[in-house]
């Protein structure tokens, strides 16, 4: 599968080192969409990428699947574009907290015959939270955070100390940086209005840590994630890098697994 990359930060570089330099058997990175191609200019022999600053030129080069690792502004300017020419997978998916957004990419991928692809990021367990939904059999799906203190206050903290509690789509608009996991959770459950959510400032702890908590006809189910940083970005989990890779991977494959 070719792909062409919107992004070109921490999670971008980690996706060229895993597939270009490592030479994925079944995927590359062809180009890159950016806005300076000066200052990324050493991306092209480094990687054996094209860089491309016109949207049009790169949507018509030789790819397959658009892979966006950028930011909610970027998902919100060009989606509805890029959806009506490639497939598209999405990392930045608050930006679907706008309900428009989602509802006007699902209108424009089935009028032109693609797909937009939603990795779960740095959480797990949709399939489990799709299978419950199924004939009405989920009933509640609760979202709790921790994260190391100073990346969410500067406040010293001695305790844990939640930070906010109240449904996916507020937890989006006061951490835009920090909930992306709140709306993948929500899309694949009971929607961004009726998911709770709760996050915590713990000056205990050095990773982020999800717990899910669902329920309803299917019975009672829990999740924890504790997840590890990007090496290259310790804001980042590690997570979230690898779910676009293997959700990349799984596209290609003859067996599905709980997909």
């Amino acid at each position: 599968m070719n792909i062409g990359l919107i992004g070109s930060g921490a999670i971008a570089r980690y996706l060229l080192e895993k597939i270009n330099k490592e030479k994925h058997p079944a995927l590359a990175i062809k180009c890159i969409l950016v806005r300076n191609r000066e200052k990324y200019q050493h991306l092209e022999a480094k990687y054996g990428v094209t860089l491309h600053t016109d949207r049009e030129a790169f949507l018509a080069s030789d790819i397959d699947m658009v892979v966006e690792a950028a930011n909610v502004e970027t998902v919100r300017t060009l989606l509805p574009e890029v959806i009506q020419k490639k497939d598209t997978m999405l990392i930045s998916v608050g930006a679907l907290v706008d309900e428009d957004l989602l509802e006007e990419a699902g209108r424009l991928a089935e009028a032109h015959g693609n797909k937009l692809h939603l990795p779960s990021g740095a959480i797990g367990g949709l399939d489990l939270i799709q299978n419950a939904k199924a004939f009405g059999n989920l009933e509640h799906v609760e979202l709790i955070t921790r994260k190391p203190a100073h990346s969410l206050t500067d406040e010293v903290l001695t305790e844990e100390k939640t930070v906010f509690r109240g449904k996916a789509y507020e937890a989006i608009e006061k951490f835009p940086k920090n909930m992306n996991v709140s709306i993948i959770l929500s899309l694949a459950g009971l929607g961004i209005r009726e998911t709770d959510v709760r996050l915590i400032a713990d000056p205990g702890i050095d990773k982020n840590i999800h717990q899910i908590k669902l329920s309803g006809g299917f019975g009672e189910a829990e999740l924890t994630i504790k997840n590890d940083p990007l090496p290259e970005n310790p804001k980042t989990s590690a997570l979230a890098a690898l779910s676009i890779i293997g959700t990349l991977e799984r596209i290609e494959e003859n067996i599905k697994y709980g997909s």
